[in-house]
C-alpha cells in the first residue's frame, strides 16, 4: 500500500517561532521601560556612568571602581571626623557614608545586568528568527507534498481509466495483435501509430507516477529531518527566552538595589540636613570650649610666668648677698612640673619627649593632627590632636610625669585629664587625655610617666571610644606625632 503524508499532524493554533516572537516582543517592551526607568535612577552622586547600552564594561567597571575608592575614602573622612558628633546625627552621617560608598558598585552590577539582559534578549530573538525560519521551511515542504499528492493521485487515476478502457476492449495492443487485425497495410500503418502513441502516453504516465513518488519521498524524508531541527531550535529558542527573562530579572533587581539605595541616601541625607543646627551648636560647643581650655592654659603659663622670674630675683638677690655670680639656670618653673630639660619619661622611644599612653603597642592612631572636613557643615576644621586606639575601659597612662592641672568633664571633650610637664627646652609643656570614662587621679596630683591615669570611654561629643591626646607648647596644640616619636 502507498505510504501517504499525514498532513493533520501539525500543531494548532500560531507556529512556535510566531508565539515565541510574541513573546519576546511582550518582554522586549517591558524591558525598554525599565531600562528607561533605570536611566531615571541614575544619581548624581555615582557620576556619569554612561548609556547602559554601552559595549565596553570593562571601562565602567574600573571608573566604578575609582568612584567605590572615593566613596569609601569619604566614609574614612567621615568616621574619622565623628568625634564632634554625637548620638543620632552620628549615626546617620555614618550611615549615608556607608550607603553611598555602596552605590557606585550598585551602579556597575546594574549597568553589567543590563548588558547581560539585552544580550540574551538579542540572543533569544536570533532564535526566535531561526525557529520561525524552520517553521517557515517545514510548511513549504507541506505544501508542496500536498501538491504532489494531489498530482500523484490524478495520474493514479489515469492510469486506472486507461487499464479499464482496455479492458472493455478486449483487445490486445500489442505489435502482433495490430498487424493481424489490419485490413490492409494503411490500415496497419494507422492502427500501429495509434498503439505506439498509447503506449508512449502510457509510459510518460508511469514515468510522472514514478518521479512523483520519489519526489514525494524525498519531502518526506526532508521534512522528518525539518520537523527535528525545528524541535531542536524551539528547545534552543526556548532556553534562550528562559536565560533571557532571567537576566532581565536580574537587571530589575540591581535596579531596585539601585533605587532602594537611592531612597536610603535621601532619607539620611533629609535626616542630617533637619540636624545640621544641632551639628553647629555641637561643632560651635566644641571650639568654644578649645578656647577656654586656651585661656585656662594661658592664664597657667602666666602664673608659671611670673613665679618663675620672682624665684629667678629671688637667687639673683641671694647671690649678690653671698657675693656670688647670679645663676642663669631654672629647670621645671612655677605649676610644679618636673622633669627638666634634660629629663626623659621612663618608657618613651629615643628622641621622644612621651612615653606611649595607650594600652596598645605599639601605638596605633585612628585619626590625624590638622584641618580636616566637618561631615555635616561642610567647611574644615581643627583636629587639635590625634586619636588613639584605647578601646572603652582600656588604661590610659601619663605620657609624662608631672602635675595635673584638672581631671573633670568638659564639654565636648567629655572627661579630661590635664598634666603640666612644666618647662621644657625653655617652653612651657603640657598634655591632655580626653574622653575616658573615669579617672584615677585628681588635680594637683604629682604623676610619674607611665602611671595610671584613668580609663579611656567615650564621653563628650565622640562617637566611639578611644583617647583623644594632645600636646601644648607654650599653651598652643601642636601635632603629638613627633611628641610621641611616631
Amino acid at each position: 500500500m502507498r505510504r501517504r503524508h499525514d498532513r493533520t499532524d501539525r500543531p494548532a493554533g500560531a507556529p512556535a517561532g510566531a508565539r515565541l516572537r510574541a513573546a519576546l516582543r511582550a518582554r522586549g517592551t517591558a524591558f525598554v521601560a525599565a531600562l528607561a526607568a533605570v536611566a531615571v535612577a541614575v544619581p548624581a552622586f555615582v557620576g556619569a556612568a554612561g548609556p547602559a547600552v554601552a559595549d565596553d564594561l570593562s571601562n565602567r567597571r574600573a571608573a566604578a571602581e575609582q568612584r567605590r575608592a572615593a566613596a569609601d575614602q569619604r566614609a574614612a573622612d567621615l568616621a574619622a571626623a565623628m568625634e564632634e558628633l554625637d548620638g543620632a546625627l552620628a549615626t546617620a552621617v555614618a550611615e549615608l557614608a556607608a550607603i553611598e560608598a555602596q552605590l557606585p558598585q550598585a551602579q556597575a552590577a546594574l549597568d553589567a545586568a543590563v548588558a547581560a539582559a539585552q544580550a540574551a534578549q538579542r540572543e533569544a530573538e536570533l532564535q526566535a528568527a531561526r525557529l520561525a525560519a524552520a517553521e517557515d521551511e517545514e510548511a513549504a515542504i507541506a505544501e508542496q507534498i500536498v501538491v504532489d499528492d494531489a498530482r500523484e493521485d490524478e495520474i493514479r487515476a489515469a492510469i486506472g481509466q486507461m487499464a479499464r478502457e482496455a479492458y472493455k476492449g478486449g483487445r490486445d495492443v500489442s505489435g502482433m495483435s495490430v498487424m493481424l487485425d489490419a485490413e490492409s497495410s494503411e490500415d496497419f500503418v494507422e492502427r500501429y501509430g495509434m498503439v505506439s502513441t498509447a503506449m508512449r502516453t502510457q509510459a510518460q504516465v508511469l514515468d510522472d507516477l514514478q518521479a512523483i513518488v520519489a519526489k514525494n519521498k524525498n519531502a518526506q524524508a526532508r521534512q522528518t529531518a525539518v520537523r527535528d531541527k525545528v524541535a531542536e531550535i524551539k528547545a534552543a529558542a526556548d532556553e534562550k527566552l528562559a536565560e533571557a527573562q532571567q537576566a532581565q530579572k536580574a537587571a530589575e533587581d540591581a535596579k531596585a538595589e539601585v533605587e532602594r539605595l537611592l531612597a536610603e541616601q535621601k532619607a539620611k541625607k533629609a535626616s542630617i540636613e533637619s540636624q545640621k543646627a544641632e551639628a553647629a551648636k555641637q561643632a560651635a560647643a566644641v571650639d568654644a570650649e578649645r578656647q577656654a581650655v586656651a585661656s585656662e592654659l594661658a592664664q597657667i603659663i602666666e602664673q608659671q610666668r611670673v613665679q618663675r622670674e620672682r624665684e629667678e630675683e629671688a637667687r639673683r638677690a641671694a647671690a649678690a648677698a653671698a657675693g656670688q655670680k647670679p645663676s642663669t639656670g631654672g629647670g621645671g618653673g612655677g605649676g610644679g612640673g618636673g622633669g627638666g630639660t634634660s629629663a626623659q619619661p621612663g618608657g618613651a622611644r629615643p628622641g621622644a619627649l612621651f612615653a606611649n599612653p595607650t594600652a596598645h603597642n605599639p601605638i596605633y592612631v585612628t585619626s590625624e593632627y590638622g584641618m580636616r572636613l566637618h561631615p555635616v557643615l561642610g567647611y574644615y576644621r581643627m583636629h587639635a590632636g590625634i586619636d588613639l586606639r584605647d578601646r572603652c575601659g582600656e588604661p590610659v597612662y601619663a605620657g609624662r610625669s608631672g602635675t595635673v592641672q584638672w581631671a573633670r568633664f568638659r564639654s565636648g571633650y567629655g572627661n579630661q585629664v590635664m598634666i603640666d610637664h612644666g618647662w621644657v627646652n625653655g617652653s612651657s609643656l603640657m598634655s591632655s587625655y580626653n574622653h575616658m570614662s573615669s579617672f584615677r587621679v585628681g588635680a594637683g596630683s604629682r604623676v610619674e610617666a607611665g602611671q595610671l591615669i584613668g580609663y579611656a570611654g567615650n564621653t563628650g561629643t565622640s562617637a566611639a571610644c578611644h583617647l583623644h591626646f594632645e600636646v601644648y607648647v607654650n599653651g598652643a596644640t601642636q601635632n603629638p606625632r613627633s611628641y610621641l616619636g611616631i
